[in-house]
Parts: structure tokens; C-alpha cells; sequence
């Protein structure tokens, strides 16, 4: 599909960082990037605010313009800009919906909020989160922990978890689920059965 004029045009006039560029490109593709954000929260069964949209619109559109405009110089007009940026978008979209998700598991979007509050005593009730948080994974099994910190703190998936803790890449999610279920249990007071 030929890449139309008006495209050809704004991603020169980005490329060569013209005043007003960035601006046009916005106008021309926000509204292009916030149904591709509210499509793929849709299409995984997860609700999200207007602000978890702008922030994720955000981050869609630090990525294009990371490495000096690295996502537009990559562009070869096999398709259609909208097309291409659909596709930069939903990934990039993906990848925070699947990011925050992993936040929820564990509270930090609420630890996060906190510490994000203006006064001192939100400060320390954040800390005092973090400290919990790293007190309910000392209670687990060593190797439980690891691959919960791994998973949920350093987003890492089963394939390079199992590598690195030597471990079949199919029992990373077994593990997780049991570590989550003595998590819930040890966080209502219950007992873990195993």
C-alpha cells in the first residue's frame, strides 16, 4: 500500500525535528493509539481508567520517539503508517497492561499511589508496604521467592526463569501458583497446607 503524501510528509518533518512536527504527528495519531489501548484492555478482560489510558498513551508514544525516532526510522511503507503504528502500539500496550497486571498481583498499585502522595505519613506507609511485601516473600521457600521476585519484580518470563534457576521452564507455573496460594493464605492468617 503506497504510504500517502501527508504521512510521507510528518514522518520527514519528525525525522528532521521540525517545530510543530511532534505536535501534528500527536493530532493526527492520539486518537489512533487510545482505541488501540482501550481495544487490547478489551480484548484481555482488564479495565482501565482515562489515567491508566494516558499513561499508556504515553508510553506508546515514548517508544516512537526513543532513540531519535528510532520506531519511524524503522518504517519501510510496507503498509500504511496507521497500520504500522497499530502495531508498535498494541505491543507497547500489551506489554503495560501486562505490567500493571503483575503490580495488582502483588499490591504495588497501591503501595505505588502512595508513595506517589504528598504528605510524609505516605511516604512511610509505602516503605512499610515494600517492607511487607518483602517480608511475605522471606516467608516463603527460597526457591518459591526467587521465582516470585523474578516473575512479578523483575518481569522475567518461564523460559528465562526456569534458565536461570535451572529449573523446567513448565513448572515455573506451578510454582507460582502455590507460591501465591501460601501468600494468600499467610496474608488471612491461615494456615499453608504444603
Amino acid at each position: 500500500m503506497p504510504l500517502a503524501d501527508i504521512d510521507r510528509n510528518l514522518i520527514d518533518r519528525c525525522l528532521r525535528k521540525e517545530p510543530g512536527a511532534w505536535n501534528d504527528f500527536v493530532d493526527r495519531y492520539i486518537g489512533l493509539i487510545y482505541h488501540v489501548i482501550q481495544h487490547a484492555a478489551h480484548a484481555r478482560s482488564r479495565v482501565v481508567s482515562s489515567e491508566d489510558i494516558e499513561d499508556i498513551a504515553a508510553e506508546i508514544m515514548l517508544k516512537i520517539v526513543d532513540d531519535d525516532y528510532s520506531v519511524l526510522r524503522r518504517f519501510k511503507g510496507m503498509s500504511s503508517l496507521p497500520t504500522y503504528l497499530t502495531v508498535v502500539a498494541r505491543r507497547t500496550a500489551v506489554k503495560e497492561l501486562i505490567h500493571r497486571h503483575r503490580e495488582e498481583e502483588l499490591g504495588h498499585t497501591s503501595a505505588h499511589r502512595a508513595f506517589v502522595g504528598d504528605g510524609a505519613s505516605d511516604e512511610a506507609e509505602a516503605i512499610a508496604s515494600a517492607d511487607e511485601v518483602q517480608r511475605m516473600l522471606e516467608d516463603l521457600p527460597e526457591r518459591e521467592a526467587e521465582v516470585v521476585r523474578l516473575y512479578h519484580l523483575k518481569y522475567q518470563n518461564y523460559r528465562q526463569i526456569g534458565k536461570k534457576l535451572g529449573i523446567p521452564e513448565n513448572s515455573v507455573g506451578p510454582i507460582l501458583a502455590k507460591a501465591r496460594k501460601r501468600l494468600r493464605e499467610a496474608a488471612e492468617g491461615q494456615p499453608s497446607a504444603g
